[in-house]
């Protein structure tokens, strides 16, 4: 069975939904914002924290193009977005791991450079890498020799680069991958969200446990990341803010507390509809099971020494009796007894042979 160790927990493909709220940087630089938003996060049920830790001089070069809706990140240039939000140190991140642990949430961090893998690795017990860095294989190696599982983001990537980043992985030391369908696009229209990539994962990396890192718009169901645990995913990662409609960075396609709630409760309500994976009789099924089948009945009556013919014989309920499945071993044998019209056939009714 696929399945992948996260902490604590052992996530697999009849689990509920680990969700992780992805506070990134939208904390602003701030503590005491950040403690906020952790608290937020607990009470909302997500299972883990997530933040995201890098500098900009070693993630973009200055004048490094946007990628984002400039009307709701009007920023231009990665460096200049980045440099806004790289102000936490390594002792800040250790605070937040300690905040975390006291209220009883995981805490990751995306590294984004080689010595932020090195710091925060006491603090976690599993790594994200970002979709932006499936080929970055110095990043991969440093992660991967943390022996550590990772989840690794797909977004705007091609299949034979998930497969090659999935094979530096493992031949680095890492024994546990999840792949989080993504589309890097912020924010991701719902035509564009693409969810059958899902099952496309599943089906084309049967080994790992797939999930969903989404970056649209949340609706008041939260219908998309909803869907995905119908669809398969099992672990969610969607951005946190305590206020969706500020300006800048990653609030505006975030969930709130409220959006958090709506997405645990209708996972959970799924959960209890889609049910196992193997298939067997429920109990509520057994007296179903019993009386709506059929069992061999006596079609009309029965002397003693008669061989029985199919003209004997009609399927009846309730299925306390012989299975029709054993019609051909009825066809041919003897009565011991004489049978009444409408008895429910029995193997001590009939010879051996």
């Amino acid at each position: 069975m696929r399945e992948i160790f996260l902490g604590s927990k052992k996530i697999n493909e009849d689990s509920e939904p680990y969700i992780i709220a992805e506070i990134g940087v939208n904390h602003e630089n701030s503590l005491q914002k950040a403690f906020e938003l952790i608290d937020l996060a607990k009470e909302g049920g997500a299972d883990a924290v997530k933040f995201q830790t890098y500098k900009a001089e070693k993630i973009a070069s200055i004048n490094s193009p946007s990628y984002w809706d400039l009307n709701e990140v009007p920023t231009e240039t990665q460096y200049k977005l980045f440099k806004k939000y790289d102000h936490f140190n390594p002792e800040d991140y250790g605070k937040l791991y300690k905040y975390a642990t006291e209220k009883k949430i995981e805490f990751i961090s995306t590294c984004f450079d080689l010595d932020a893998v090195d710091f925060l690795d006491p603090m976690m017990n599993f790594y994200k890498i970002a979709s932006a860095d499936i080929t970055n294989y110095p990043l991969l190696r440093k992660i991967a020799s943390k022996k550590k599982p990772v989840i690794l983001s797909t977004g705007a990537s091609t299949t034979l680069e998930i497969s090659n980043a999935c094979i530096e992985l493992k031949n680095n030391g890492v024994n546990f991958i999840s792949l989080l369908h993504c589309i890097l696009n912020y924010p991701t229209k719902e035509e564009d969200a693409n969810l059958n990539m899902i099952k496309f994962l599943a089906n084309n990396f049967p080994n790992y446990i797939i999930g969903l890192s989404d970056h649209s718009y949340p609706d008041k169901n939260m219908n998309i990341c909803s869907m995905s645990y119908v669809i398969g995913a099992r672990i969610i990662e969607k951005h946190f803010t305590y206020d969706k409609s500020l300006k800048d960075n990653d609030h505006f396609h975030s969930m709130d507390i409220n959006d958090l709630k709506i997405l645990k409760k209708n996972c959970l309500e799924s959960k209890k509809i889609l049910g196992m994976h193997t298939k067997k009789i429920l109990e509520s099924e057994k007296i179903s099971n019993k009386n709506a089948r059929r069992s061999i009945v006596i079609k009309k009556k029965v002397l003693k020494n008669d061989t029985l013919t199919n003209d004997m014989l009609i399927c009846k309920r309730p299925g306390t009796g012989i299975s029709p499945s054993n019609i051909d071993r009825i066809i041919g044998r003897k009565a011991i007894k004489d049978l009444d019209e409408d008895r429910i056939l029995d193997w001590l009714d009939i010879s051996d042979q």
